[in-house]
């Protein structure tokens, strides 16, 4: 184990960087895992039924997926003359909001723009570096927006409209539900209704926020603070997953509530909450047995997580096997298995 962050790294070609989802949800490629044998196995997407073996949670040696249906909010909003990006995180009060600002160097206190005719005027700085923006009028800034993409997905202002209306479907998954979220839960984007439907599954949800997506910017782990999450677990999906042999979780997401859910209350039950739980080695997992999940960033909280699941080295192995193999990388990019 580490917890120094320089051990959290790995050299990335940008052109790995997916920048457009594949024509076919399913064609995903998927590097396989197995912890036990420390082996590394490439495969398709398509293959996750027969890795995953006998199937159904009261079965012998079966499996239950558990998945993250929360709904990515269309909350990106560029200024009327297109010098600023926003992103709108929270609504504070009528007219008020929390946001994150594109270039944030040029928008300080006093600051004001315009979006959708709306005059919005920067007020006050907060800690996690987002903005208190004062809407001249009370519009409803987090839907009629365009999808929250993440930064490393490069595109001219041509290219980015014209690819609009499919990241509109392609960045949610198939089974969103409840609207909450500034990104989405990646490793369900491969799933199709039709994937979906040959396995046994359950939903919860967890509003991915800014928590998943902020930077470490300590050197000693241990000092980065999460920014809490709202999740919930219904009663039918607490007692499937109690139920559950294995558990097949998908997305990093699913993992932090079902792990964070079990801390608080001994075992997996019916909850609302929110959770800054933050995984990193050596992390003990006490509901997860497998996890379907996509290829992160260096240095985030989201690689920690994954290496306190198959361990640091193994995953940086892989990692430099996936740059070779080459596969593409993060939210648009292929997944891995890890058993």
């Amino acid at each position: 184990m580490s917890t120094h962050l320089a051990d959290y790294d790995y050299s990335l070609p940008r052109e790995l960087i997916a920048q457009h989802p594949l024509p076919r949800r399913e064609d995903s490629r998927m590097m396989v895992l197995h912890r036990d044998e420390q082996k590394i196995e490439h495969a398709r997407f398509v293959d996750l039924k027969k890795f995953l073996g006998d199937g159904g949670p009261n079965r012998t040696g079966g499996y239950l997926l558990v998945l993250n249906n929360s709904r990515v909010l269309p909350a990106r909003h560029f200024s009327d003359d297109g010098k600023f990006e926003f992103l709108l995180v929270e609504k504070i009060a009528p007219c008020r909001w929390k946001a994150l600002v594109k270039p944030s160097r040029k928008f300080g206190k006093g600051a004001a723009t315009f979006i959708q005719g709306a005059r919005a005027e920067a007020r006050e700085i907060f800690t996690d570096g987002s903005w208190e923006v004062v809407m001249s009028d009370d519009i409803d800034l987090q839907r009629g927006g365009a999808m929250p993409l993440p930064p490393y997905i490069k595109r001219s202002a041509v290219i980015d409209r014209r690819y609009r209306a499919e990241d509109e479907t392609r960045y949610q998954t198939v089974f969103a539900k409840y609207e909450g979220s500034l990104a989405a839960p990646t490793a369900g984007l491969h799933f199709t209704p039709q994937i979906l439907g040959t396995l046994p599954h359950v939903f919860i949800t967890l509003h991915v926020g800014t928590a998943t997506f902020r930077p470490v910017k300590v050197e000693d782990i241990t000092q980065h603070q999460m920014h809490p999450e709202r999740f919930s677990i219904s009663p039918d999906a607490a007692e499937a997953i109690a139920k559950a042999k294995r558990i097949v979780a998908v997305g990093t997401t699913t993992v932090r509530v079902l792990e964070s859910v079990q801390r608080s209350f001994g075992k997996i039950q019916a909850a609302e909450g929110e959770t800054n739980i933050f995984i990193y080695p050596p992390f003990q997992f006490r509901v997860v047995d497998v996890l379907l999940t996509n290829f992160h960033l260096p240095r985030s909280t989201l690689l920690m997580l994954v290496s306190a699941f198959a361990g640091r080295e193994f995953i940086l192995r892989a990692y430099e096997e996936a740059v070779r193999a080459p596969y593409r990388f993060f939210s648009y990019g292929d997944c891995m298995l890890i058993l």
